[in-house]
């Protein structure tokens, strides 16, 4: 958020809002500016608009949603991984922007981790073909894929990656990082005895590629794509 270069954005969306979290600190962040936080879960929505805020709450799901008002900012944080098709996805987000209007994302660059590759490839079972071509798709590409789509027509673009050193404690550690995000598609496709089987060897593999320190703590090292661009 503090790449972003813009001073007074009039609109922005927040893209994959969940509960409201970030939108709230981008309408602290630009007071004068209309947020609109949108998410294809009534559930989440109806979480964040608990929260009293200025922000107004959409429902709308990425995959095909289009802007009310024209926007200034288009926010997307950690919800590029769920979209397929980033090479129709990203052009058609950047292409809602007028001349000084910013496309800021990032997404989680999980692919060639450790985790994910046993996740893939490891662990038992795997369910049904269409659920295994599902897994198998890449879906956050590397970051000069997306240099690419957005460099012909933007005024400013900074693309990097950082790697994150989680420190997480307790029992299987790495497990309940990755069921709330990579995992859940998996486990949600599988029936409850492939899930248990596939389930029980995910985790004794994941505790012996990261093993639990000394200290009780595990590390478990993410890394995370960035984009920030500026039509012109």
């Amino acid at each position: 958020m503090g790449r972003i270069p813009l001073e007074d954005p009039g609109v922005i969306y927040d893209l994959g809002c969940g509960s409201g979290n970030v939108a709230r600190v981008l309408a602290d962040r630009w007071p004068a500016s209309s947020v609109v936080g949108v998410d294809n879960s009534p559930e989440m929505l109806a979480e964040a608009a608990e929260t009293p805020s200025r922000v107004m709450w959409e429902n709308g799901d990425l995959a095909d949603w289009q802007p009310g008002s024209p926007p200034s900012i288009l926010y997307s944080n950690a919800v590029i991984q769920w979209v397929p098709d980033h090479e129709e996805l990203i052009p058609r987000l950047w292409s809602m922007l007028p001349a000084g209007g910013c496309l800021a994302v990032q997404a989680p660059m999980s692919w060639d981790m450790p985790s994910h590759n046993i996740m893939r490839k490891g662990g038992g079972p795997i369910g049904s073909a269409e659920l295994r071509e599902a897994v198998g798709n890449r879906w956050v590409q590397d970051p000069d894929f997306y240099y690419d789509l957005l460099a012909p027509q933007a005024a400013h673009l900074d693309v990097w990656t950082t790697e994150y050193q989680h420190v997480i404690a307790g029992d299987d550690a790495v497990l309940e990082w990755v069921t709330g995000t990579g995992l859940r598609p998996i486990l949600n496709g599988l029936n409850d005895a492939d899930r248990e089987i596939y389930r029980e060897e995910y985790r004794q593999r994941l505790n012996r590629e990261y093993p639990r320190r000394p200290d009780g703590v595990t590390l478990y090292p993410f890394r995370r794509l960035f984009f920030v661009a500026v039509r012109r």
